[in-house]
């Protein structure tokens, strides 16, 4: 496996346009696209940052990480393909399997301390079209397949320990 380099990190936010005009506005980093009314793309040179409004609120007060993952860039959707193998293999917890989606090819898995990693391909060719693409236009929903969980269920969810 050759990763190419990382260049997107995605951030939970609590407001998403305020987020859009910090970056945007004061940082000069340009909007790319939008993705529904919870998910922004702001791309400097081939860097991307990603702003998801966060399910729950939190407070800049909390030593809470906000980071919600980043991805390693592989050079082709055959390498994105042959990483999942080649991880699936090696015991890693695989969270998705390889699918198209807007611009290349992408899986997720979770790293020892659950932390969430993206391997993709990125194309020059735009839009990418397969039904079995990810639907990145909720948080929740990077687990394909997985249904959302019930109010009950995140009641006994324990929360993550902060990092201080």
């Amino acid at each position: 496996m050759k990763l190419t380099g990382i260049n997107q990190i995605t951030l939970r936010v609590n407001d998403l346009r305020l987020s859009e005009e910090f970056y945007s506005d004061i940082l000069g980093i340009k909007l790319d696209h939008r993705v529904g009314a919870n998910i922004s793309f702001l791309r400097l040179n081939s860097d991307m940052l990603v702003l998801v409004k966060a399910e729950t609120p939190g407070s800049p007060e909390a030593r809470d990480i906000r980071v919600d993952h980043f991805g390693f860039r592989l050079s082709s959707d055959a390498e994105v393909d042959a990483a999942a193998l080649y991880l699936d293999n090696k015991g890693v917890h695989m969270v998705t399997q390889p699918a198209h989606r807007r611009e290349g090819r992408a899986f997720f898995v979770m790293d020892p301390d659950g932390n969430l990693v993206e391997f993709y391909s990125m194309h020059d060719t735009g839009i990418q079209h397969d039904s079995s693409a990810i639907d990145i236009s909720t948080p929740s929903s990077y687990k394909v397949g997985c249904r959302q969980k019930t109010v009950e269920e995140r009641e006994t969810i324990k929360p993550r320990r902060s990092r201080k």
